[in-house]
């Protein structure tokens, strides 16, 4: 990935944000027959390692070995910014339409786990995160479904872990922009629905 220095994101905090707001990761890999992708949510444990499952009956598990080199992609909130939003414009008009987004590339290598304990790990960790969030004390909890119900679930899934061997992260949220034109893209944005990353824009020092 292309990361000029001044969009360069090197805040732990803001790489972990990113990586918890948009948990749906896209996880690359090669075979012999070319690159493979797919969508899956991931959760960063406490040493970094990305924790995941796929479905038996998806191929990524038999085409990725062990050990194998791949890239789970995070990416964040993104928007169109207009020119048109910056006052410097209307004086020089030395500006183009551009896009603001923050993305994370955790480069790592991938284990998958077939046994049964792994497996019910994976997913317990998955959903108590998401449930919690979405139903608070509501949530969903593995023990609700039939116990036989959930073995054959779980039979159907094949856990993961992606140790993290280098994390390259960007947040272009127009810093290369001067004051008036920086805070003339957060109005801008603010109009067209992208609030939340008009506040990350102000948030960042």
């Amino acid at each position: 990935m292309y990361v000029p220095d001044h969009f360069a994101e090197t805040d732990p905090a803001a790489i972990a944000g990113i990586m918890e707001g948009a948990p749906l990761a896209c996880v690359v890999g090669h075979t012999p027959d070319g690159l493979i992708a797919n969508h899956l949510p991931l959760l960063a444990a406490p040493d970094g390692t990305l924790i995941g499952h796929v479905a038996l009956a998806n191929d990524m598990h038999r085409r990725l070995s062990d050990g194998q080199q791949v890239l789970a992609i995070f990416r964040g909130d993104d928007a169109y910014v207009s020119p048109n939003w910056y006052p410097g414009k209307q004086v020089t008009h030395r500006a183009v339409p551009t896009w603001n987004y923050e993305v994370v590339h955790v480069h790592g290598t991938i284990t998958f786990e077939h046994d049964v304990a792994r497996k019910r790990a994976a997913v317990g960790l998955l959903t108590r995160l998401h449930e919690r969030r979405v139903n608070g004390a509501a949530a969903w909890r593995m023990r609700d479904a039939p116990a036989d119900y959930m073995d054959g679930m779980l039979a159907a899934i094949v856990a993961f872990r992606v140790t993290a061997e280098r994390v390259l992260a960007k947040s272009k949220l127009s810093q290369n922009r001067d004051a008036a034109d920086h805070a003339g893209a957060m109005d801008g944005l603010r109009t067209t629905g992208h609030a939340r990353m008009a506040d990350r824009m102000a948030r960042r020092p």
